[in-house]
C-alpha cells in the first residue's frame, strides 16, 4: 500500500522580524544624529537668558580650556589669529564671527579676541548655551 502525503514540503523564509530589526534601526540612527554635534571642540559655554539666531554664512572662532584656538575645527596660532581672519574675511560682504568661548577662560581673553574682531569690521557674536 503506497501513502501519499496531501501537501509537498515547500522552503520558507521567515521575515516577520525583518520589520521590528528595521524600526529599531531606523530609531537608533535617528536618535543618534539629533544627538550628534557638528562641532567636535568640547566647550562649556556660559549661558544666556535670551538666544539670537543667525542665517548669513559664519565662521566659528572656538577657544577651548588651553586656550587653544579654532576657526572652524583648525587650529590657529594666537599670534596668527587676525591674519588668519582675515583672509577668510577677505570675500564677504559683512563678516560675522561667531566666537565659541569656554566659560572657564578670563574676560581679558573674551576681550583680546573680541578687540582683533573690532579691528578688522567683523562682527563678533558670542554662543551660549541656553
Amino acid at each position: 500500500m503506497k501513502l501519499r502525503r496531501k501537501s509537498k514540503f515547500a522552503a520558507e523564509v521567515a521575515t516577520s522580524s525583518l520589520n521590528d530589526i528595521m524600526f529599531f534601526l531606523l530609531l537608533f540612527f535617528l536618535i543618534i544624529s539629533t544627538v550628534a554635534n557638528p562641532n567636535v571642540i568640547k566647550l562649556m559655554l556660559p549661558k544666556a537668558a535670551s538666544t539670537q539666531q543667525l542665517s548669513k554664512k559664519q565662521v566659528t572662532l572656538s577657544v577651548d580650556g588651553n586656550k587653544q584656538y579654532f576657526i572652524d575645527k583648525k587650529p590657529v596660532e594666537p599670534a596668527n589669529l587676525e591674519n588668519e581672519l582675515k583672509t577668510i574675511m577677505a570675500g564677504i560682504a559683512e563678516p560675522t564671527v561667531v566666537v565659541r568661548f569656554d566659560k572657564t577662560l578670563t574676560v581679558q581673553d573674551l576681550v583680546d579676541v573680541l578687540q582683533t574682531g573690532a579691528k578688522l569690521n567683523i562682527k563678533m557674536v558670542m554662543a551660549t548655551s541656553k
